[in-house]
């Protein structure tokens, strides 16, 4: 059975079109998914190579212009495209006819050639065999760039990546930060080690978790919201400097800053306070955004930020009772608290009255009205105690902790403190947390007590540093959302 000239004949539908061509090369004894090529170059090292090179090579058709006996074509992949001239004066006709005919858009091809230049100048490989490598059922998008459906581009993300060279460079650029973030820290001491996401007690950060069913145990689990307990473990074990790089998951609210499913990174250093890892990271962002951008500058909202310069810092808790006109450090008991906030008439009692904690009560404070108002590069410091009941408490004032955050036009890049090592303190925060989530806070901690018995066996000063990545992605890249950073985010 011979391949007709026609195979559309009939046919009006691409989709029917495509999968009638694939139909007609099985009957005719040929594969359109081939099992493998063996290229000796990629497309990105081809572009490299000199005039003249005889190469194989393959990828992804997504470009054609046929004229009569000649046709270019373009192949690509993530990192680079490359043209190619096909032509019957160097590939038999048949040949160049089945390709014209059984080749789409979106196919995978495989290039035998030789690197040349066009009169225009443009690198181009003159085919001297090809092989189709696997056929695409469905067509690719037509003028994808136009495309105004966002949540398209998140749920069929390989398509985005195909058509949008942002889209490209953004996700590559995730890779590179990565990888830059693990160099970073190895260079300065720092042990890379994993610690487990299904975990026995919410413990680590204030957030509410997932839980899931452990069969073979038959227990309910978490899944982790920060790897912080088990980290503080693994640098009481004798690491003295560890890091993870860790999926984390939050069962909150979903906004252009915020994912269930995120990543962090967390590193910790024995013998340092949080002085000490306020240098660490501000050697850390200078250098991540000469890395990634060229230069020591972000731009968020079309204003530049320069990274090269001391940056500010300011009080918390001194800001949060300039505002209040009272010092909320005097208030352990929440519904006292609560009343003095809403005598000043400056919030929603409706709001304010859900709130379960002191510490919630300050940090709704905070984020409606000093975060927006931090624009500059700015180090946050000196926060009551209600709200981390895991940070070292200050010796000069008990009532506050050693801890720091660093924000760019009020968004929040990483959350750092002084590490509480006192058994006998983090047992009482701890117990406070569970009597907060007695009281109905879906936020607060568990009494972790093989986190307890570690620190009751000894663990050394230390800081820890946490920076979600994804925040820090939108950051660079001047991206609208998390979502824009993230491979394959979640979808309704």
């Amino acid at each position: 059975m011979a391949l007709p000239e026609n195979p559309s004949q009939n046919l009006t539908k691409e989709t029917d079109i495509r999968m009638n061509k694939i139909n007609l090369l099985k009957e005719n004894g040929i594969n359109p998914y081939a099992d493998k090529f063996d290229a000796d170059c990629s497309i990105q090292q081809a572009r490299t190579m000199d005039l003249g090179s005889k190469i194989r090579v393959a990828g992804r058709m997504t470009f054609r212009r046929v004229f009569g006996k000649f046709m270019f074509v373009q192949i690509s992949d993530v990192y680079a495209k490359i043209q190619i001239s096909l032509s019957v004066n160097e590939i038999e006709l048949d040949k160049f006819k089945f390709f014209k005919t059984y080749i789409d858009i979106g196919d995978y091809i495989g290039i035998n050639g030789e690197l040349y230049e066009t009169q225009t100048g443009e690198l181009t490989i003159k085919a001297l065999d090809y092989q189709l490598l696997s056929k695409a059922m469905l067509p690719l998008p037509e003028k994808y760039h136009g495309l105004t459906d966002i949540e398209a581009r998140y749920r069929q993300r390989y398509l985005d990546l195909v058509m949008n060279d942002e889209t490209r460079q953004v996700l590559l650029g995730r890779s590179r930060l990565v990888s830059f973030i693990r160099h970073f820290l190895e260079d300065n001491g720092f042990v890379e080690v994993e610690t487990p996401i299904l975990q026995g007690a919410v413990c680590g950060a204030s957030a509410k978790p997932f839980f899931t069913k452990h069969n073979a145990l038959d227990k309910m689990c978490n899944l982790r919201i920060a790897p912080e307990v088990y980290l503080k473990q693994v640098v009481a074990g004798g690491f003295p400097r560890v890091f993870e790089v860790a999926k984390c998951f939050r069962n909150e609210g979903m906004d252009a800053s915020h994912l269930q499913e995120f990543t962090q990174v967390e590193w910790y250093a024995s013998y340092w306070n949080f002085e000490d890892n306020i240098k660490f990271f501000t050697k850390f962002i200078r250098e991540a955004t000469q890395y990634m951008l060229g230069k020591q500058e972000i731009v968020i909202g079309g204003k530049a930020f320069s990274l090269d310069k001391e940056f500010e810092r300011v009080d918390y808790t001194a800001t949060i009772n300039k505002i209040l006109g009272f010092n909320v450090l005097d208030y352990q008991d929440v519904k006292e608290l609560k009343n003095q906030v809403l005598n000043t008439k400056m919030f929603d009692a409706d709001e304010i009255n859900l709130l379960k904690t002191c510490g919630a009560v300050i940090d709704y404070i905070y984020k409606r009205k000093i975060r927006p108002e931090i624009i500059e590069p700015t180090f946050l410091y000196n926060y009551p105690a209600s709200l981390v009941p895991l940070a070292r408490r200050s010796d000069d004032d008990p009532r506050t902790i050693e801890m720091f955050q660093f924000l760019i036009n009020g968004e929040e890049l990483c959350k750092a403190y002084s590490e509480l090592v006192d058994p006998i303190i983090q047992r009482q925060t701890l117990e406070e947390q569970a009597k907060a989530k007695a009281m109905g806070d879906e936020e607060a901690m568990d009494i972790d007590e093989d986190f307890l018995d570690a620190m009751e066996h000894g663990m050394p000063p230390m800081s820890g540093l946490g920076m979600g990545i994804d925040r820090l992605m939108v950051a660079l890249y001047q991206q609208p959302s998390v979502r824009d950073v993230v491979l394959f985010p979640i979808m309704k």
